[in-house]
C-alpha cells in the first residue's frame, strides 16, 4: 500500500502549556504553522494548549507565551505592540491581520496561524519582505520639490492636510497587499495595494511638485491595472483604509490629464 511522506510531516506535534497546572479549564488550541528551510524538512503545523488565565487578551500576547514558556524556537516579527509598526502582520483564522490587535477572544474554536500568503517565507511566520520594500523605493515616497525652499516649513492649508487623511496612517503592514489574488505575489515595481496607496498619499500632497512624473511612472498596464477591484485590500487592512479607493483616484487622475 502507498505511503505518503508529506502527510506523515504534516502531523501535529502538540505542546502544552505546563505553567497553567493541570487542572486549569480555561485552555484555548492554537495551530501554528511551523518551516525551517535550512532542516530539509518539510512545512508542518504545530498544536500549543495555552492557558488563559495566564495570558494577555490578543494573539501576540499567546505568540509571546508559547515562545517564552512552552517553544523556544517558534519565530515571528514583532515591535510596537500597539498596532503602528505593522511588524506581527500574519495570517489569523483565515484573515490577514495584526498579531497585537487581534482578540484570542474574537476567534471561536482552534487558532490558526500562518504567515502572509503569497510571500517567501525566511522561517515559521516570518515573511521575506524584499519585495514590497523594493516596490515601495520604486515610488520614490518622499517630498520632492523643483522650487526654491521656503525659509520655514511648507504650508498646507486645513483642507490640503485632510486630503491626506485615510493615507498617511499606512503602516506598511502589507496585509492588503498578501491578501490581493491579482496582484499579491507580482513583483512588479508598483503593483501591490499599498504601494499604489502610498503613491496616492503623494500625488495628494499639495506640497509635491513631481505629480506629472509619478503619474508617468504608474501609466503601465502591468502596475496600476493590475488592480481587478476584488476589495480584498480595503475589507483585510487592519487600519481600516481604504486602498481600493486609492488605486480608483490614481486612475480617475490619469484620465483626467489626457482631457
Amino acid at each position: 500500500m502507498a505511503e505518503f511522506a508529506l502527510a506523515r510531516q504534516f502531523q501535529d506535534r502538540r505542546w502544552r502549556d505546563l505553567q497553567g497546572g493541570g487542572g486549569t479549564k480555561n485552555i484555548k488550541t492554537f495551530k501554528v504553522y511551523r518551516w525551517t528551510p535550512d532542516d530539509g524538512q518539510k512545512p508542518r503545523v504545530d498544536t500549543y494548549e495555552v492557558d488563559l488565565d495566564t495570558c494577555g487578551p490578543m494573539i501576540l500576547d499567546a505568540l509571546i507565551k508559547i515562545k517564552n514558556e512552552i517553544d523556544s524556537s517558534l519565530t515571528f516579527r514583532r515591535s510596537c505592540r500597539e498596532g503602528v509598526c505593522g511588524s506581527c502582520a500574519m495570517n489569523i483564522d483565515g484573515t490577514n491581520t495584526l498579531a497585537c490587535t487581534h482578540f484570542i477572544a474574537d476567534v471561536k474554536g482552534d487558532i490558526k496561524i500562518y504567515p502572509l500568503p503569497h510571500m517567501p517565507v525566511v522561517k515559521d511566520l516570518v515573511p521575506d519582505l524584499n519585495v514590497p520594500y523594493a516596490q515601495l523605493a520604486s515610488i520614490e515616497p518622499w517630498l520632492k520639490t523643483t522650487t526654491q525652499p521656503p525659509t520655514r516649513e511648507r504650508i498646507q492649508s486645513l483642507e490640503e492636510r485632510a486630503k491626506l487623511d485615510g493615507l498617511w496612517e499606512c503602516i506598511l503592514c502589507f496585509c492588503c497587499t498578501t491578501s490581493c489574488p491579482a496582484t499579491g505575489g507580482a513583483a512588479s515595481a508598483t503593483s501591490a495595494p499599498a504601494i499604489l496607496l502610498q503613491a496616492y498619499r503623494w500625488l495628494s500632497d499639495s506640497r509635491d511638485e513631481a505629480k506629472g512624473e509619478r503619474l508617468d511612472n504608474l501609466q503601465d498596464p502591468f502596475r496600476l491595472y493590475r488592480c481587478h477591484t476584488i476589495m480584498n485590500c480595503t475589507k483585510t487592512c487592519p487600519k481600516s483604509l481604504n486602498p481600493a479607493k486609492a488605486i480608483a483616484e490614481i486612475k480617475k487622475l490619469l484620465v483626467e490629464r489626457t482631457i
